[in-house]
């Protein structure tokens, strides 16, 4: 017990002799900081700034973004090639996967007892659409397929192959139909366009390159031949082996066969026709002369 008095006193001792820390008494190790070399102050003890010496650079006269010192420069010296021709005006499509769609069924956020258009896509998040950006539409690819397990009526604006054949195997019907800008932009936000009080404008055809798209029923056009689409049916389920299902004795066989007129923009909802969503009615036009 001695021994460690002995050591507490020497402690209290060391303390009091010693100053107490402050910042004032604060200093770095030796040799930790270096003196600060001062630029800019020409012959005063600067040098160059780190500019270097002379020229341009130095003085602060650096030419625009692309000057090559005199010779041709390189956006002059490459030629345009074939393939950037009308770059501006490609539509794009936005991609959705049956894997993504799956998920959205699963979630809820898809009713699966009504038809699936733009418009259900884009409330559930599915996709995002962008027509002032080229986007015409969405396009249904194959990732997913041997997952995809939903009997869905969908309407998309291009799909692949295995994308048709991975909806039509569970008993689903796929569209693929065409939307000019100004009908895309209302599909995507119709509540905007009904507060506006205008009437549902017609859609407009497609354009003559895309035309041997929509009038072909293997690509499941809006504008090909029923029969044709078909007969189509039947030859895909050939190709991949499966039983194609019997639609017509189905208990959504009405919800299945739901398709829109060539002019149509929303299901159940005819050009001309007025939505009122501060009465929450629908205005028709009549042929009554007043």
């Amino acid at each position: 017990m001695g021994g460690s008095g002995n050591v507490g006193e020497k402690a209290w001792q060391l303390l009091r002799t010693l100053p107490r820390v402050s910042l004032v008494n604060l200093r770095p190790n030796p040799g930790a900081k270096q003196r600060e070399r001062r630029r800019g102050r020409g012959i005063h003890g600067g040098r160059k700034s780190g500019r270097g010496h002379k020229g341009e650079r130095q003085r602060g006269n650096r030419p625009r973004l692309g000057f090559e010192g005199g010779q041709t420069p390189f956006y002059l010296a490459i030629p345009k090639y074939g393939f950037n021709v009308g770059h501006a005006f490609r539509r794009q499509y936005q991609p959705l996967s049956l894997n993504r769609l799956q998920y959205l069924i699963d979630l809820g956020r898809v009713d699966t007892t009504q038809p699936i258009d733009l418009t259900q896509l884009v409330n559930a998040r599915g996709v995002c659409v962008q027509p002032l950006k080229r986007d015409y539409g969405v396009q249904l690819v194959e990732e997913g397929a041997d997952i995809f397990a939903a009997k869905v009526n969908i309407e998309v604006q291009w799909a692949s192959e295995l994308a048709i054949a991975a909806i039509e195997r569970n008993g689903g019907v796929i569209t693929t139909s065409f939307f000019d800008p100004r009908c895309l932009e209302i599909l995507c936000k119709p509540v905007p366009f009904f507060m506006q009080g205008k009437p549902i404008p017609k859609r407009m055809l497609p354009p003559e390159e895309l035309v041997p798209y929509y009038t072909d029923a293997k690509n499941r056009g809006y504008l090909a031949d029923p029969a044709a689409i078909q007969e189509a049916r039947h030859e895909l389920a050939k190709k991949y082996g499966y039983v194609l299902p019997d639609i017509t004795k189905d208990e959504l066989f009405n919800m299945l066969s739901m398709r829109k007129d060539p002019r149509q923009i929303f299901f159940g909802l005819a050009p001309g026709w007025v939505i009122n969503m501060t009465e929450k009615k629908i205005l028709k036009p009549t042929d009554r002369k007043s």
